[in-house]
């Protein structure tokens, strides 16, 4: 059975691993709030055997969307995002840095991110994860943090936002630069640059080229990971350390 991750855009991914379909932060519509949606909708997703959701930000946690998924799936989510999440119809379990759990077969464990994951209005206290599920690790929304270097060496792949939906990233995001930086501490087999090139704040342009950046910066700081720029839809098989 091939491993693989699809990136549908922003920070969704649907990663393929071990026979285990696990999805990153759903968001799959025209529009959010005050974002529109730049690039095309995937189908059916199918059946899910868990959701990964990292923080409350309506970027990352859209309920229209998890309404439309596999209602049996269940959501992975920092305890801030919990009660917002059981408004979706989904089975909910809140996870804090260093909890894991098996499901279907393949280890997922949450661990830090550097972000203020609380939703507005309603959020209360900051609360934002990232996951290492099957040695792959899906950032959500962080600053760099010297703490990733823990991770070198367990890591097959690694997702890291490179970029936002505005002009500039604000604190507890990476640009391209930071981003390769987090690379640096990482040090996976394979990186994808996701967050970027998706969703634009109406009234703005998108402009720049995230990916090509992060990975020039990439090419400086950790040259022997892989890169690899996807289009949303585009997929890559995973090659497993061995």
């Amino acid at each position: 059975m091939t491993d693989r991750l699809t990136w549908l855009g922003h920070a969704t991914v649907l990663l393929e691993i071990g026979g285990a379909r696990l999805l990153t932060d759903p968001v799959l519509r025209p529009r959010v709030a005050h974002l529109v949606r730049e690039a095309p909708l995937p189908g059916d997703l199918g059946p899910l055997d868990a959701i990964l959701v990292s923080h409350g930000h309506h970027d990352h946690l859209d309920l229209p969307t998890l309404r439309r998924l596999d209602p049996s799936a269940p959501v992975l989510a920092p305890p801030g995002a919990a009660s917002t999440l059981r408004r979706a119809g989904h089975p909910v379990r809140s996870l804090v840095p260093g909890d894991e759990l098996e499901v279907a077969g393949v280890n997922v464990r949450a661990v830090p991110a550097a972000h203020d994951g609380r939703r507005v209005p309603l959020g209360r206290a900051p609360s934002a994860v990232g996951f290492v599920a099957g040695g792959v690790y899906f950032a959500g929304d962080t600053e760099p943090f010297p703490e990733m270097a823990e991770l070198a060496g367990t890591l097959d792949a690694a997702l890291l936002p490179v970029s936002g939906w505005g002009p500039k990233v604000g604190p507890g995001h990476m640009d391209p630069r930071a981003a390769a930086e987090a690379l640096a501490l990482l040090r996976p087999g394979l990186a994808i640059p996701i967050h970027w090139g998706t969703y634009r704040r109406i009234g703005h342009r998108v402009v720049g080229d995230p990916a090509r950046e992060f990975g020039e910066h990439a090419a400086r700081v950790a040259p022997d990971v892989r890169i690899v720029v996807l289009a949303p839809g585009g997929e890559v098989e995973i090659t497993r350390a061995v």
